[in-house]
Order: C-alpha cells, then sequence, then structure tokens
C-alpha cells in the first residue's frame, strides 16, 4: 500500500473534493486537522494548516499545497471522465495528451495539488 501527504488549505474542502469527484473513501477525520482517505491501495493524508506536518522548516521554509509532484489515478474512458468533472467546475492545468502508454491531464484538488488522471493505451 502506498501513501501520499497532501498539504491542503482546508481538509473539509479537500475531503469533499476527493470523496465526491475521485471515488476516494474516508477511513478517519482529526478535525480541520487532518484526515486519512482511502482508494484501493491508496492511502492520501490531507494534512491542513493546523496539522503538524505543516510546522516550518528549520530553515523557515513552511510546506505549502500545489507544485508538480503527483499521484496517478488509473481510469476508464478518460474523456467521459473529464467531461464529468468540468461539469462540476473541477480545474484542469491542460487537455487530454496521447502518448504511447496512454491518455493523461491534470486535475486540481481545491487547494492546488495535481492529481493525474491516466487511462492505459
Amino acid at each position: 500500500m502506498a501513501t501520499v501527504r497532501y498539504m491542503v488549505a482546508d481538509v473539509e474542502l479537500a475531503v469533499a473534493f476527493y470523496t465526491s469527484h475521485l471515488e476516494f473513501g474516508l477511513e478517519r477525520q482529526f478535525g480541520p486537522a487532518m484526515a486519512i482517505l482511502k482508494r484501493g491501495d491508496l492511502s492520501l493524508w490531507l494534512a491542513g494548516p493546523m496539522a503538524s506536518a505543516a510546522r516550518p522548516m528549520p530553515d523557515g521554509r513552511k510546506p505549502e499545497p500545489g507544485g508538480w509532484n503527483r499521484f496517478v489515478l488509473e481510469v476508464r474512458d478518460l474523456p467521459g471522465l473529464v467531461a464529468r468533472l468540468r461539469g462540476r467546475d473541477v480545474r484542469f492545468r491542460n487537455e487530454i495528451v496521447e502518448g504511447p502508454g496512454g491518455r493523461q491531464i491534470l486535475c486540481e484538488d481545491p487547494s492546488g495539488n495535481v492529481v493525474e488522471l491516466f487511462e492505459p493505451a
């Protein structure tokens, strides 16, 4: 099982996004500080501004959402899923691109964290 931690601006909003749009189940929530979600073998830890993981580093840098690192969700019918998500105002960073391994697109959670949706060839 893989575990990924995402820093989020609002835990409640992030939980709603992942459970309603990307088929994650809520395992446990620790108030506004953190939540643990699961989808298959993936455990997603959502850490808000009040979580211990959000404390500044010794050099002063502060963990924050966004960036380009991401996890990949394999999906069926990528164009259909993208159309449904766009109908729900989910943000995308690009259009569907196709390569030798399949098709992919990058969507964002409410905090700007990237999720790659991938349909194998």
